[in-house]
């Protein structure tokens, strides 16, 4: 189950609310600074802006590809580790309106991940240490550490145990 807190509302669907749960000019901001990002092809600066702008947790040395897509209502709820790759035109969600209600909910991706290009990482996930997540994975749930996870829905390819044999199996990973 993912980790979200859910706010009901009545008459219209929830996006018809926007306003009244995330200010106007905070959007605004925020879609300035995500779009000079989703470009800017400094790394270091990209992560720079995000942590001073966005109020993002980023690690050291982690990498946002071209075209990621953060939260733009709530990316102060977005967490990722250091030495981790977001690939291309991935997006991370904290939020998401539905008909009779809206939730909110972190994400919090570990330390020297991998996730692959146009993935999409839906509020209230966890996503451990090491984990590998395939390209246009629908992250809809936990992802293990060290686990390689992919597909719509996704599934646990490998568990850490079961890379970890990979690895010592194979000799890209070992030394002569």
């Amino acid at each position: 189950m993912r980790r979200t807190e859910r706010f009901p509302v009545e008459g219209a669907n929830s996006l018809w609310h926007i306003y009244k749960t995330v200010p106007f000019w905070k959007v605004m901001r925020n879609f300035i600074i995500i779009q000079a990002g989703r470009y800017t092809p400094f790394l270091t600066v990209k992560n720079w802006m995000y942590r001073v702008f966005l109020n993002m947790s980023v690690g050291e040395k982690t990498s946002f590809a071209l075209m990621v897509m953060p939260d733009i209502m709530f990316p102060e709820k977005i967490s990722v580790g250091a030495n981790t790759i977001i690939g291309y035109n991935t997006t991370i969600l904290a939020h998401e309106y539905l008909i009779k209600e809206y939730r909110l909910g972190p994400v919090v991706i570990g330390d020297n991940v991998l996730i692959g290009a146009n993935t999409t990482i839906l509020p209230g996930v966890e996503i451990g240490d090491e984990a590998v997540v395939s390209a246009g994975t629908l992250v809809h749930k936990d992802v293990p550490a060290g686990a390689f996870v992919g597909g719509n829905p996704m599934k646990i390819i490998y568990t850490k145990e079961e890379m970890d044999e990979r690895r010592n199996a194979d000799s890209f990973y070992t030394s002569e």
